[in-house]
């Protein structure tokens, strides 16, 4: 299993959001870094689901149910999505600041390339943030 972060506007898709909805697919990447990371994601991997803009924190956890296929977004047929289904939310949402501060993160995606908005999260990372959001593993 991987793990991964993506990052949402919450005025445009939020936690609450994907919470009623259930399971949704992942759509309108146009990066094609963060693209070629949703076509590495396979089914069973978790990701930290992000709120950007004024909130800049972590606030739930995310799986991945279907693998990447086409965005029907993408008229040019280039760009994929991957369908995630709600796992549970952070307790204790982690923010950016928090994440910032602590030095085991210092090579992490979001701080090294805070504009990418599909990332790989290293197991370590992965469990350390889970322990400061108070999600039991």
């Amino acid at each position: 299993m991987a793990y991964w972060l993506i990052k949402t506007e919450p005025g445009s898709w939020s936690w609450d959001d994907q919470v009623r909805k259930g399971v949704e697919g992942w759509d309108g990447v146009r990066n094609h870094q963060a693209a070629k990371n949703l076509k590495t994601m396979q089914i069973g991997d978790l990701a930290f689901f992000y709120h950007s803009v004024n909130e800049k924190r972590i606030v739930g956890i995310v799986e991945v149910v279907r693998e990447a296929y086409p965005d029907p977004t993408d008229a040019t047929g280039k760009f994929v999505q991957v369908d995630f289904k709600t796992v549970k939310p952070v307790p204790r949402p982690v923010t950016l600041a928090d994440i910032k501060a602590d030095p085991r993160f210092a090579e992490l995606p979001l701080l090294r390339q805070s504009r990418l908005s599909v990332m790989p999260i290293d197991d370590a990372s992965w469990t350390v943030i889970c322990e400061m959001g108070g999600v039991s593993a």
